[in-house]
């Protein structure tokens, strides 16, 4: 259950830190947020991303294996930036209309695949 805990945990992580990371492009199309000044947009983001912590250290803490998880420390960051270009790209395809999937991208999905396969490799 520490591995379902883990990832969970990480996939929530990751869904905080693209929207503290890449949200506020997108309020500021929408004319949300096209006024404020830089330190307000960071600020903000940083409020966001405190959440992202919230679940992120818990997330690496219940999983590594010196803490009784399943992962080490090289599984849990192929994991980690696997889920980011996951949640980042299903952000991407719903918010930003203008972005689209071409076949390099797939191609790099492929090869992050391939790393998780090897890093778990024995």
């Amino acid at each position: 259950m520490k591995a379902f805990y883990t990832i969970l945990l990480l996939i929530v992580s990751n869904i905080f830190m693209t929207f503290a990371w890449y949200g506020h492009l997108k309020l500021q199309e929408m004319k949300i947020i096209n006024n404020w000044p830089l330190f307000a947009v960071v600020l903000f983001s940083w409020a966001i991303a405190l959440f992202e912590y919230s679940f992120q250290v818990p997330a690496n803490r219940i999983g590594f294996v010196e803490n009784g998880g399943p992962f080490s420390l090289m599984q849990l960051k192929v994991i980690q930036e696997t889920i980011t270009l996951i949640v980042f790209t299903v952000f991407t395809t719903l918010f930003f209309k203008g972005e689209a999937l071409h076949w390099n991208h797939f191609a790099a999905f492929v090869c992050l695949v391939l790393a998780v396969y090897f890093v778990f490799y024995k």
